[in-house]
């Protein structure tokens, strides 16, 4: 049986850095969710979603990355994902998600841009 999927959460250089671990699917989507809105709550507006961890992610998992960005947008804020496997980077292409998402492959990277 797989691990569940685990969620950290530290603050970075005034971002605030979500590391996803194990699958992001339609078993933990939910999760994953709330564990944002939650950090939305609490006044983090700057977020980087670190999917490094991940090592399945599926159509409800992009979904859910697409819902947390509207409710990021609506507080003015960003949302920003750091993804390394070459499989998952390819979930982007087919869905234009790379046009909504500009994918990182470390925080560092990201940060330097922003």
């Amino acid at each position: 049986m797989e691990p569940p999927t685990e969620i950290g959460c530290s603050d970075v250089d005034g971002w605030t850095v979500v590391e996803v671990f194990g699958e992001v699917d339609v078993y933990s989507v939910s999760v994953i969710k709330q564990y944002m809105i939650e950090r939305l709550a609490d006044g983090c507006r700057r977020s980087i979603i670190d999917l490094r961890g991940v090592k399945f992610i599926d159509s409800m998992g992009l979904g859910v990355l697409v819902g947390v960005l509207k409710r990021v947008i609506t507080v003015h804020g960003e949302l920003k994902p750091v993804i390394t496997d070459a499989n998952t980077q390819q979930l982007f292409a087919p869905t234009d998600l790379q046009h909504v998402f500009p994918v990182y492959g470390s925080g560092y990277q990201l940060r330097r841009t922003s």
